[in-house]
């Protein structure tokens, strides 16, 4: 009996400030955000980012094949267009193939550099160069098989690799070329797709996760879709750390998670010493897809206990400047030449906005 009148008061005292001792009340610290403001990419530097127009024409490459007849000279025609549908061995429409240099072999002419052209700029090229050969000549040229389309799905798929395709295809149908992405593995938020030496500004986690179709650009053959591992997220801090010139720490996550202070620790900021740059006007970059978010942190008052913690993004850039700033238009001019340093790791919102232009 006297255990039970022990844990009613105990329970008492807890739901009850009036009956016994008083709770005891947690009070919330403050945010440490000083200030925050959005952005999205210019809409030019996007499309120059994306491309791939709905009108787009095709451009024929390596391994396409093409008809070609030449109106009233049957000797100059592909065998199909002279002799009706002739196919190949393997099965489809024989014709002219182009070879992995781009290049065919078309009769008077000899040898012809083609990849990269599309139907119309050929038929036009092959009338301007036939006409030494033949009066007022009328080419028709068409595209018969697609060789040449391949895209490149790496990391989190269950069918990962080298992928072909006979037409050109949007995002998600290419993903689905590499079977299903592994969402308990895949870091959505740092995926991206790579076109030559650039990555594209896709938002993955509003395409896959919340069904946004603006997100399914149209591919280009060649691109690249990677979908990293969740242990490769990292975020970017950049500054001058006690006894140390400016320096650049790349900081892993770790089981998803990283905050501000965590992060200022491995880049060597001391808890212990707080003259180390201007930690009050702590910066943070935070980009995904063609959207970006700047904030103000003090990251000072953190080291103090005095507002809460502040928790990273992957891909997070962290800059602690070295002096006083008037603002971010100062930041981001001693920032810029740090940033040129890891422009390869970079979110594609950070390459297009600041190291493109």
């Amino acid at each position: 009996m006297a255990r039970c009148r022990s844990l009613l008061l105990l329970a008492c005292a807890l739901a009850e400030p009036g009956c016994g001792s008083p709770a005891v009340v947690a009070k919330p610290l403050q945010s440490p955000v000083v200030a925050h403001q959005s952005e999205r990419l210019d809409p030019e530097l996007l499309d120059d980012a994306i491309g791939g127009r709905e009108d787009e024409a095709y451009r024929v490459g390596p391994g396409d094949t093409m008809l070609v007849a030449v109106y009233g000279h049957p000797e100059l025609s592909i065998a199909p267009y002279a002799g009706g549908g002739m196919a190949s061995q393997s099965g489809r429409l024989a014709g002219l193939v182009i070879d992995n240099d781009g290049t065919i072999q078309f009769p008077l002419i000899g040898s012809v550099k083609i990849s990269g052209k599309t139907t119309e700029e050929l038929k036009t090229y092959l009338e301007h160069e036939l006409a030494v050969y033949v009066k007022e000549p009328k080419v028709t040229v068409q595209v018969v098989f697609t060789g040449s389309i391949r895209y490149y799905l790496l990391g989190q798929f269950t069918q990962p690799g080298l992928k072909y395709s006979d037409r050109p295809v949007r995002l998600l149908e290419a993903m689905s070329l590499g079977g299903s992405v592994q969402l308990e593995r895949a870091s959505l938020r740092t995926a991206y797709v790579a076109r030559g030496k650039r990555r594209l500004p896709i938002d993955f986690r509003r395409l896959v996760l919340d069904g946004d179709l603006r997100q399914n650009i149209k591919l280009r053959s060649g691109d690249v879709i990677l979908v990293p591992d969740k242990t490769s997220e990292q975020a970017f801090v950049f500054g001058a750390a006690a006894g140390h010139t400016s320096r650049t720490t790349v900081v892993g996550f770790v089981n998803g998670r990283l905050n501000l202070l965590q992060a200022l620790a491995a880049a060597g900021f001391d808890y212990r010493d707080h003259a180390q740059g201007r930690l009050s006007d702590t910066r943070v970059i935070r980009s995904v897809g063609d959207r970006g978010e700047f904030y103000t942190i003090d990251a000072a008052r953190m080291l103090d206990g005095d507002v809460g913690p502040f928790e990273l993004a992957p891909g997070d850039v962290v800059f602690v400047p070295p002096t006083a700033i008037t603002g971010w238009n100062e930041a981001l001019a001693q920032l810029l030449p740090s940033l040129q340093t890891v422009s390869g790791l970079l979110t594609p919102f950070v390459q297009i906005k600041y190291l493109q232009q």
